[in-house]
This record gives structure tokens, C-alpha cells and sequence, in this order.
């Protein structure tokens, strides 16, 4: 059994509005790269090779001139679109042909992922097909997002509750999902929540109540942004600025991880660097071959 990937790039990004009124949010830079390039990064580290994007209508043709069929990258994507968006967990339902019996991640396309620990995570929690994995992160404002209590004597997950009035905790379920291949068939049981959608909340509570879902804490190291508003967008760019002017190392470059995991070669790295042109890209890939 192999596990795919879906990068969730749909929504309208009204929070974004005017800029998204002709553009996709998940195809805004996020410093010099386009934000789905973070979430594709993702799936790549945990050695996901078949991706695929859903999008909304207008949008698809743009994700499939920025990145066609992935064969640039040794990779397969492919696309589907969801015409309006009914929460993430309806996700799934677009993906039913794809999934087919595999089990599968799911990552929104606007949150970004960063650190040694959290690489080290995801990579171990991808290779066990038949675990269902949360990965949980320490926020100051859990109102805004599902919350994960935990409980306090064994640290096992109690409850996932969606924008509570009194959070329980301060640990806020991210966007990365993994699931095992029983999820298309839970995620046709959810019905509507109040405000319209199939919350991916209901079908996280559907694992934990048959006591199979694992939750992942990320660190002090590992960092995780989620690129919505403008303010984060903001704070995410600099974020990835700072780290790659100190490290001298990019975040989320997914033609050096294809080159890592011996998915593309020397010559074809050589030749997308031809494609890309004279810039700082393309001449940090090709201190990549340098140092091979």
C-alpha cells in the first residue's frame, strides 16, 4: 500500500481580497517562492510521489501551467476541482478516484511547515500506512482553530473540538491530515455542519471516538504558519527570509528534494536551472549540484 497526497487550494481567500479577486491565494508569493510550492514541499518530504491539487475553477488552468504533470520533479500531479468550497473534509469526496485504496495526507495549501524535528515526524508517521496522524501545534489563540485537549494523565487526545468559545487546551490541530484508506467511506457519513460545510473536525472525531487516531506535538523548533490573512502572509514571508539569508539554504524547494531523494538527476536539474533562467533560484539550485 502507498500513501498519496492532496494539496486542498480551493476557497475564494476573501481574508485576501482584492488581490485574490484575480488570483489564487495559494499562488502568492510567500517571499521567492509561490505559497503551493510550501505544501507540495511537504508531501515531497515524506517521499509522496502522487499529488494530487484541487482547486477552484478558475484557477486550475494556473497550478497546471506553474506545475504541469510534476514529471519535472519525478513526480505524478494531477487535478480536480471543487466549485465552491464545503469544508475541507469534502476533500475526500473530490479525491474518491484518485485515493482509490490508498491512504492518504491532506494538506492545506496555504500552511507552511519548518524544522528538523518536524521533517523527522512526518517522514516516520507517513511510512506507517494504516495510522491516522494529527500533528498539533501550541498556539496563543486556539479559539480560532480545532482544538486538541488532551488528557492529563496519560497525554492521550480527549477531545477535537472546532473554534470553542473556552478552549481546553492551547494546541491547535494544523493543516496536515493523514488517514488510512477508510476515509473516503467516513467522510461520506458527516453531514453539514451549521455553517454549511463537512468539517474535517467531524471526520477527525469519527478516529478518535474508535480510539485510532495519533496526534504529533511539533516542538519549540519546528514552526507552522498558516498564510491566510494578510498579516500572516506578511510575517510568513519574513519568516522564510530570515531563515534562508542565515542558513543559506531555502525552505520548501522542491527541485532540491526531488534531487535528494534521487528523483530527478544531474542532467535534469541542469536542465530546469536552463529553463528558469539567470536569478537567485535558479543559482542556489545550481549550488545544489555543486555540492553533490
Amino acid at each position: 500500500m502507498n500513501r498519496v497526497g492532496i494539496i486542498l487550494a480551493g476557497g475564494s481567500g476573501s481574508r485576501l481580497s482584492p488581490i485574490t479577486k484575480v488570483l489564487s491565494k495559494q499562488l502568492l508569493p510567500v517571499f521567492d517562492k509561490p505559497m503551493i510550492y510550501y505544501p507540495l514541499s511537504t508531501l515531497m518530504t515524506a517521499g509522496i510521489k502522487n499529488i494530487l491539487i484541487i482547486t477552484t475553477p478558475d484557477d486550475n488552468h494556473l497550478f497546471e501551467k506553474l506545475l504541469g504533470s510534476g514529471n519535472h520533479l519525478g513526480i505524478n500531479i494531477s487535478y480536480k476541482i471543487q466549485i465552491k468550497p464545503n469544508g475541507l473534509a469534502e476533500a475526500f469526496l473530490i479525491a474518491e478516484d484518485f485515493i482509490k485504496e490508498s491512504s492518504s495526507a491532506l494538506i492545506l495549501g496555504d500552511n507552511l511547515f519548518y524544522g528538523s524535528n518536524f521533517d523527522l515526524k512526518l517522514a516516520e508517521s507517513s511510512k506507517l500506512y494504516s495510522r491516522n496522524t494529527l500533528f498539533a501545534y501550541r498556539v496563543k489563540d486556539p479559539e480560532r482553530y480545532g482544538v486538541i485537549e488532551f488528557d492529563g494523565f496519560n497525554h492521550k487526545v480527549s477531545s477535537i473540538i472546532e473554534k470553542p468559545l473556552k478552549p481546553k487546551s492551547n494546541y491547535a490541530a494544523t493543516g496536515l491530515y493523514l488517514y488510512d484508506n477508510r476515509v473516503v467511506e467516513f467522510a461520506k457519513k458527516l453531514k453539514p455542519s451549521k455553517r454549511g460545510e463537512l468539517e474535517i473536525t467531524d471526520l477527525n472525531n469519527i478516529y478518535l471516538e474508535e480510539n485510532s487516531l495519533f496526534v504529533e506535538k511539533l516542538v519549540s523548533g519546528d514552526a507552522w504558519l498558516d498564510t491566510g490573512t494578510f498579516d500572516s502572509l506578511l510575517e510568513a514571508s519574513m519568516f522564510v527570509s530570515t531563515i534562508e539569508k542565515r542558513q543559506g539554504l531555502k525552505i520548501s524547494c522542491p527541485e532540491e528534494i526531488a534531487y535528494k531523494n534521487n528523483w530527478i538527476n544531474n542532467r535534469q536539474l541542469k536542465e530546469l536551472i536552463k529553463i528558469y533562467g539567470n536569478n537567485d533560484y535558479s543559482n542556489y539550485l545550481k549550488t545544489i549540484i555543486y555540492e553533490d
